[in-house]
């Protein structure tokens, strides 16, 4: 009883500190780029700091960009890269995390395989996977499955690329995301109710149920949503014609948390766009 007390409690403070937030950018500002592809900004509340966090959303056109998976795994020299270093690379206009990563600094945490490459063939118990590489012309070309309402074993057989990740905004558009007063960086890729794509990088460290909540009240119109990587390694790079950004995580759970150092953390896997 003196725990629900506790709660309760909270979740007054909580209210009333966010009543007191000063008010923020939610329209937010889009930039496009190029055809199919935009730039946006959010001010979203912070409740631990007065001020607001950043969000940036890359919002993509299926019909304007084809979606690649890169692996260091299928590389011969098995290097991971930067977001930056993989676009490179491999000539994309922009790449973000494909997911977190186990100890060997190569393998997804769950199922990620490619037309010609399995990085990891274990299907775990997360709901979301992010499935592009359709082996017909009827099917959305991009799309993440909900493991919960869809078939994921009848169209796992519909798409070559499948990206295995957490859940965090599901088929319902609900939150699905745990309580916890840890906060991060985020780096996660949703879909939007028009079928686009959207890349999303949020350095201000929040809890993602708090993020989670936050986005879904931006009009960003969020269909589903997957989580990609947390933290300093969490990033997205966007290189549009003259545009060039890099966006990365930072160490630590604070407002005013760094980078920790001068250089971009390397990553074995990303998501990439490529024009048609």
């Amino acid at each position: 009883m003196a725990m629900r007390r506790w709660r309760g409690s909270w979740c007054a403070v909580l209210g009333l500190l966010l009543l007191t937030l000063p008010a923020v950018r939610a329209d937010g500002e889009w930039r496009a780029l190029e055809a199919g592809l935009e730039l946006g900004r959010f001010e979203i509340p912070h409740p631990a700091d007065t001020r607001p966090g950043i969000v940036h959303v890359l919002r993509i056109d299926p019909a304007h960009f084809r979606f690649r998976l890169l692996a260091a795994s299928a590389t011969e020299e098995r290097k991971p890269r930067t977001a930056r270093g993989w676009a490179v690379h491999a000539g994309l206009v922009a790449t973000i995390n494909a997911s977190m990563f186990q100890a060997d600094f190569l393998s997804s945490v769950s199922l990620m395989l490619a037309p010609g490459h399995v990085n990891n063939p274990r299907v775990s118990r997360d709901k979301a996977v992010l499935a592009f590489d359709p082996r017909s012309g009827e099917l959305p070309s991009v799309r993440i499955i909900d493991r919960e309402c869809d078939d994921f074993e009848s169209l796992r057989k519909d798409y070559a690329t499948l990206v295995q990740s957490i859940r965090m905004v599901s088929c319902k558009g609900r939150n699905v995301w745990g309580e916890s007063e840890r906060r991060w960086s985020t780096a996660l890729i949703a879909t939007d109710k028009a079928g686009r794509v959207l890349f999303v990088h949020v350095r201000t460290p929040y809890s993602t149920h708090e993020l989670i909540n936050a986005l879904l009240a931006l009009p960003l119109g969020i269909d589903r949503a997957m989580y990609t990587e947390g933290g300093v390694q969490a990033q997205m790079f966007v290189g549009s014609g003259e545009l060039k950004r890099e966006f990365v995580g930072s160490f630590g759970g604070s407002f005013t948390a760094t980078t920790g150092g001068p250089s971009v953390w390397p990553v074995p896997n990303v998501i990439g766009i490529e024009r048609r």
